[in-house]
């Protein structure tokens, strides 16, 4: 299921229509993930293969994501360093997990922010925001259709600008983490209801993941 997160609101909202009678929507339960192959965030129904997008890091150098972080275990996240909630607590929580899980897993990762806010997200303050979390996370940009097209590649809804008061705006973005194995293939997905340990239990499968499909 996907989501989309609006900064500043109350939640997440499915990026279909809720049906009034079904309540607030609820993120799929970790352990139907379980169930399916015992990773702690949610197994996708479709499996799908790292996808191909090229945008551009915070040196300024072009970044072929398929390329350069093929046969690595990689997490993959769509947000903008304004983001009040989801996208800071979702960068704390990686960082976490990467000093809690293993010497070895930890620097095996790979994790990459792409900012759907390209107007209000410089190079430098990308630079600066991610380090705050982790010196070794790749921060991406590049024009509104070339995001939307990496977006579009992961198969996650396209994110949306929507006016705030006094001439600002939010965000409303994916509110999902793709994970992707050293055999180049999407095996899960965290929500913003992941836990620190919920990342740190998964990464030593997400390393060593050969062959495995959902």
């Amino acid at each position: 299921m996907a989501l989309l997160c609006l900064a500043g609101s109350a939640g997440c909202a499915t990026s279909e229509p809720a049906h009034p009678a079904d309540g607030p929507p609820v993120r799929p339960s970790a352990a139907v993930a379980t169930a399916t192959g015992g990773w702690h965030g949610t197994v996708p129904k479709v499996s799908r293969s790292r996808p191909s997008f090229t945008l551009t890091d915070t040196a300024g150098h072009s970044f072929d994501f398929a390329r350069q972080t093929a046969g690595r275990a990689t997490l993959l996240f769509f947000g903008y360093t304004n983001c009040p909630d989801v996208c800071p607590t979702t960068m704390a929580d990686i960082a976490a997990a990467k000093r809690l899980a293993s010497s070895d897993a930890g620097s095996a990762l790979t994790v990459v922010f792409v900012t759907t806010d390209p107007g209000r997200d410089s190079a430098e303050a990308l630079r600066r925001w991610l380090g705050q979390f982790d010196s070794s996370f790749i921060g991406l940009t590049g024009s509104p259709a070339q995001i939307d097209a990496a977006q579009q590649a992961v198969g996650i809804p396209l994110a949306q600008t929507q006016q705030a008061p006094g001439g600002q705006y939010d965000v409303a973005h994916a509110a999902q983490v793709a994970a992707y194995g050293v055999d180049d293939v999407q095996h899960v997905l965290y929500f913003a209801s992941s836990t620190v340990a919920d990342y740190a239990a998964d990464l030593p499968r997400l390393v060593t993941a050969s062959g495995e499909r959902p």
